[in-house]
């Protein structure tokens, strides 16, 4: 293929365009409905295009800001993944290989977020969950506004 624009150089990209030829061919092979269905197709399609577009910004701040999108919609993606699978329209076998393509491109995006100078702690867990710590007078105020 062709290159015409920078962005297109970028492996983040091109893995991103693989995963998004992986969800149309899932999308297009079942008939099922399911909302995680059209959640997938739209963060798929959001990592390559912000991709995109945070590379073609001049500050660092704003090329920073598009990366770190795609990186949540690559993250997305990979929960919406989990959601089929718990709905049973699809195996863990069959999403093993759209998984190992969304850890490449969110490593890749973290990758480019450092060469940016965002540093990350890498002696802190990503993912974890934080205790609530209101007592219970402020948990009943919020759970009587909802």
């Amino acid at each position: 293929m062709k290159t015409y624009f920078d962005h297109e150089r970028l492996n983040a990209y091109q893995v991103s365009l693989a995963f998004n030829k992986w969800v149309g061919e899932f999308l297009s092979a079942t008939d099922a409905k399911a909302a995680a269905k059209d959640q997938i197709d739209r963060a798929a399609i959001s990592i390559p295009l912000n991709i995109a577009e945070g590379n073609g910004k001049f500050s660092k701040r704003d090329r920073a800001r598009f990366f770190d999108i795609a990186r949540g919609s690559a993250l997305e993606s990979a929960a919406a993944l989990d959601v089929l699978v718990s709905r049973q329209l699809l195996t863990e076998e069959q999403i093993a290989p759209a998984k190992e393509q969304l850890l490449q491109i969110v490593n890749m995006l973290i990758g480019l977020l450092k060469s940016l100078g965002y540093a990350f702690d890498c002696g802190t867990p990503i993912i974890r969950e934080e205790p609530d710590f209101r007592v219970d007078s402020e948990q009943e105020q919020e759970q009587e506004k909802e």
